[in-house]
């Protein structure tokens, strides 16, 4: 059975279903069995050197001819401020010595933005992925149609309506709607100005109400009947990414599965502190210990990552897991433990919406 509409048109997919591209999570495999079961499966590079991102599109390319999204991060470049970024050495620095690990002696930003980085533009308009997709914003116009002359479908995010309305009048074709449920983080253009952390159902009505591009849900949308609930609501598609982390392609560790099927997968947080960047996961010390009024400012994204992966790592080399950040989003007791083709087929199989091509 097949479902044909505005967005599997556009994509060239069988089904409305995008895995979304979880860096760290999200490996060629994933992507490809999603893509070889029908659906959008996706890869997310904006943590990776040109040259990583250019293996990760190979790879997944060698598991699949099917259609596939390149997630990119389109934030704004970072700017180093290296009092600021001491102070917060400084407030972590017990936390580092609970673990006999030394802190940081400073902080610097990982990866750049995508859109101060001509060469990924470059490496993308070569390679020429079906999707590209991006998150934090949107890159200049010229490269969003630089893209789509080379055949590239382009896909944005949006947590708010005006935010829609920005990626749509930027000729987009397809727009996120990300609500407050989603995994991960936020993908909110200006997070200093804050986040309205509308819900995924009036975030998705409200879009869909007034775009005039194909809109996929995202945000807590675990199942078929999640699924069906966006398409009721106006979404084209929808996109899901905590129910792929327990997928045997995942690249999700032991202690993020455990944590995932565990009681602790009722209890998701927003925090800032582990990035820079507002985002949602298990919650863990990070929310209860690090993130407090006394807390000093924070360091921009990405810089402020990098303090935080480093007490992850310091605190899972004394085997705790306390400091990781296993994005989840408020869905996360619905995760199964599955191939990720046969996920899809469930998903399907539990929409009602799915009738013969038409």
């Amino acid at each position: 059975m097949r479902f044909a509409n505005a967005l599997t048109r556009l994509v060239g997919i069988r089904y409305p279903i995008v895995q979304a591209p979880m860096v760290g999570v999200s490996t060629p495999a994933l992507a490809a069995a999603v893509s070889n079961a029908g659906a959008l499966g996706s890869i997310g590079i904006g943590a990776s050197s040109v040259e990583q991102a250019r293996e990760m599109i190979g790879a997944t390319r060698a598991l699949t001819e099917k259609p596939f999204n390149v997630n990119v991060f389109c934030h704004r470049e970072a700017t180093q401020d290296p009092d600021r970024e001491a102070r917060w050495i400084r407030y972590l620095t017990p936390f580092f010595e609970a673990f006999e690990a030394p802190a940081p002696t400073r902080l610097a930003a990982a990866y750049p933005s995508f859109n101060d980085h001509r060469p990924a533009l470059d490496m993308l308009l070569e390679e020429k992925p079906a999707v590209v997709s991006f998150h934090f914003g949107l890159p200049p116009v010229e490269w969003i149609q630089a893209l789509q002359a080379a055949g590239i479908v382009t896909v944005g995010c949006a947590t708010t309506p005006e935010e829609a309305a920005t990626v749509e009048a930027a000729g987009v074709e397809a727009v996120v709607a990300q609500g407050s449920e989603a995994g991960g983080h936020r993908g909110v253009f200006t997070p200093e100005k804050g986040d309205q952390q509308m819900a995924t159902l009036p975030l998705t009505r409200l879009i869909s109400a007034a775009s005039g591009i194909p809109v996929i849900a995202a945000g807590g949308i675990m199942d078929g009947q999640g699924i069906q609930a966006a398409i009721d609501l106006g979404a084209a598609g929808a996109q899901l990414g905590t129910a792929f982390i327990l997928t045997p392609e995942s690249a999700a560790d032991t202690a993020y599965r455990q944590a995932l099927k565990s009681e602790h997968s009722y209890h998701t947080r927003i925090t800032r502190v582990i990035s820079g960047r507002p985002a949602r996961g298990l919650a863990s010390r990070m929310h209860t210990d690090i993130d407090r009024p006394n807390a000093p400012a924070l360091p921009d994204y990405p810089i402020a990552y990098a303090a935080g992966k480093a007490l992850a790592a310091a605190a899972k080399a004394g085997n705790s897991a306390a400091f990781s950040a296993h994005w989840a989003g408020q869905g996360a007791p619905l995760a199964r433990e599955m191939p990720a083709g046969e996920l899809i087929e469930s998903l399907v199989q539990n929409c009602r919406f799915l009738s013969p091509a038409r």
